[in-house]
C-alpha cells in the first residue's frame, strides 16, 4: 500500500456570477502521506476553505464549479466519481469539521440521533449497535455522562462540548482523513489546547491524516507536519513545519510570521502588519498577486508571474527573488520592517 493518501494537482475552483468570474482557488498542488497533517494558512479570503470543501466536492453550483486539476484519493480521481460514489466517501473515508458547530450542528436533533445517523448510514449496523458506538464516541471526546448527553440538543452543549460533538461525529466511521475548517477559532485559549490534545491523540489511536484550515500559526506549529501558505487563491509557499518556520522564503509568510504575538515582544512595541488589502479576484491579477503589498518588487513582480521552484529540499516557493544566488536576508528584512512601522 502506498504511503500517500491525498494528492491534489492544479486545483482550480471559479465562482460565476452573471458575466464576473472569481477566481477562488488557482492551480494549488500538494501532497499528503497518511497519519501525516499539513496546515493550510493565509488571510481570510486566500482560498483555504474553498480548497478544502472542493475536496469533497461540497462547492455549491451554481456558483461554483470546480474548473480544474485532480484530486487523487488513494490513487482515485475524486472528480470523476458520481454523485453516490462521493456519498459513500463522505463521513466514511473523509471527514469533515466545519468552523461554527452551532450551524453545522441541527438544532431540533439530539445530540445522539446526529451521531447515529452517521454510524448506521456508513457502517449498516443496528440502532442499538449505532447508539453504543455513539456512547463509546463521545466518552472518547471528553464528554462526561456520555449516556446522558446523548439525549441532549446542540444548545444545551458549551462551545468547547459542541466542538467536541462535531469530532466525534467526524471520527465516528474511523476515516482516513479528517478536514478541520477553523476548529478552534470561536473558543478561548484553554479549551483551544484541549481541543488540538484531544485531535492529536485521536489521531494516533485511529491513524487518521489530517487538513487543518487556520489562520492561527500557533495550532500549525502544534500539529502539523507540513505548511500550506496561500494568498488571492494561489500556493505561494510549502514544506515542512521546520522549514517554513525557520527559514521561511517568501515575503507574504515573513509578514505572517511578523504579525504574530511572540514572548520576545516588548512592552509597548507595534506589532508588524502586511499593508495594503488583498487583491479583487474578480480581476486578471499580472504578475505576482503579493507585489502590490510587498516591499521588494521590482519590475518583473508586476508583470511575470513567479513559478512554484524547489529552493531547498521539500520546500517550495513562489517567488522570482528567492533563488539561489538571489535571495532575500530575512534578518536584514526584519530590521528594515520594524524601522519602516516605528517610523
Amino acid at each position: 500500500m502506498s504511503n500517500e493518501l491525498l494528492k491534489v494537482e492544479n486545483l482550480e475552483v471559479q465562482f460565476k456570477s452573471g458575466s464576473t468570474v472569481t477566481k477562488a482557488v488557482n492551480g494549488v498542488s500538494f501532497t499528503l502521506n497518511r497519519k501525516e497533517n499539513i496546515g493550510i494558512v493565509g488571510e481570510s479570503g486566500s482560498g483555504k476553505s474553498v480548497t478544502a470543501t472542493s475536496l469533497l466536492r461540497l462547492i455549491p453550483s451554481p456558483p461554483g464549479h470546480i474548473s480544474g486539476g485532480k484530486i487523487l484519493f488513494e490513487g482515485k480521481d475524486l472528480l470523476t466519481l458520481s454523485d453516490k460514489e462521493m456519498r459513500d466517501i463522505r463521513g466514511n473515508d473523509i471527514s469533515m469539521i466545519f468552523q461554527d458547530p452551532l450551524t453545522s450542528l441541527n438544532p431540533v436533533f439530539t445530540v445522539g440521533d446526529q451521531i447515529m445517523e452517521s454510524i448506521k448510514l456508513h457502517q449498516k449496523v443496528s440502532k442499538k449497535e449505532a447508539k453504543q458506538k455513539a456512547i463509546q464516541m463521545l466518552q472518547l471526546v471528553g464528554i462526561p455522562a456520555p449516556e446522558k448527553r446523548l439525549n441532549m440538543y446542540p444548545h444545551e452543549f458549551s462551545g468547547g462540548m459542541r466542538q467536541r460533538v462535531m469530532i466525534a461525529i467526524a471520527l465516528s466511521c474511523n476515516p482516513k482523513l479528517l478536514i478541520a475548517d477553523e476548529p478552534t477559532t470561536a473558543l478561548d485559549v484553554t479549551v483551544q489546547a484541549q481541543i488540538l490534545e484531544l485531535m492529536k491523540k485521536l489521531q494516533d489511536e485511529f491513524n487518521t491524516s489530517i487538513i487543518m484550515i487556520t489562520h492561527d500559526l500557533g495550532v500549525v506549529w502544534e500539529i502539523c507536519h507540513k505548511v500550506l501558505v496561500m494568498y488571492a487563491g494561489n500556493v505561494i509557499e510549502y514544506g515542512t513545519v521546520e522549514e517554513i518556520h525557520d527559514h521561511p522564503m517568501h515575503p507574504y509568510t515573513w509578514g505572517l510570521l511578523d504579525s504574530q504575538i511572540t514572548e520576545n515582544i516588548e512592552d509597548h512595541e507595534m506589532l508588524t502588519t502586511i499593508p495594503g488589502s488583498p487583491p479583487d479576484l474578480r480581476q486578471e491579477i499580472k504578475g505576482c498577486p503579493f507585489a502590490p503589498r510587498c516591499s521588494y518588487t521590482q519590475d518583473i513582480c508586476f508583470s511575470k508571474a513567479p513559478e512554484m521552484v524547489e529552493v531547498k529540499e521539500k520546500h517550495f516557493v513562489a517567488c522570482h527573488f528567492q533563488t539561489k544566488e538571489n535571495r532575500l536576508n530575512r534578518k536584514e528584512r526584519s530590521t528594515h520592517v520594524r524601522a519602516v512601522v516605528k517610523s
